[in-house]
């Protein structure tokens, strides 16, 4: 086993409204969904739990953008128990919740745990903003029961 071996770690992003939430309210800005792509796979967390697939292999098709994270000297079989463990505990299928523990919260943490690094925070940060407002606080009901889970992912433990 080579212990200098490096991995490249991508975010993909993914506009979920096709645009048209930047042209209709800010309300809507809050809907990329993002995945973190390693190993030549692409995972991330949804209304279903961790799931994985080639990169750009949801329904959603190609990621809008695509940002570089770093390389890590995790190697894959770490990072699987890992993400095992995380599917067990912290991002189970209930766990779920769209402004709060949602995609966005899994790529950043699991970027922090294979690079060091955060997603840009003006993903993460987007939920909070939306929330303070008082129109993000009378739709946080219907918010709350929400869940999105691109479709195409494998949901299999490994």
């Amino acid at each position: 086993m080579d212990h200098c071996a490096t991995f490249p770690v991508k975010l993909y992003i993914y506009d979920l409204s096709r645009g048209m939430a930047r042209q209709l309210s800010p309300i809507m800005l809050g809907k990329e969904h993002t995945a973190i792509v390693v190993y030549g796979k692409e995972f991330f967390f949804g209304g279903e739990g961790i799931a994985n697939c080639p990169p750009g292999g949801t329904l959603l098709g190609e990621p809008d953008a695509i940002v570089d994270l770093g390389t890590t000297e995790v190697t894959e079989d770490i990072f699987m128990d890992y993400r095992c463990s995380l599917g067990e505990s912290t991002y189970r299928a209930d766990s779920y919740r769209l402004f709060e523990h949602n995609c966005n919260t899994f790529s950043n943490e699991v970027a922090q745990f294979l690079t060091g690094r955060k997603i840009p925070s003006y993903i993460t940060d987007l939920p909070s903003e939306v929330l303070s407002t008082p129109f993000g606080q009378t739709l946080r009901p219907l918010l709350d029961s929400i869940t999105i889970t691109p479709p195409g992912g494998n949901f299999s433990q490994r």
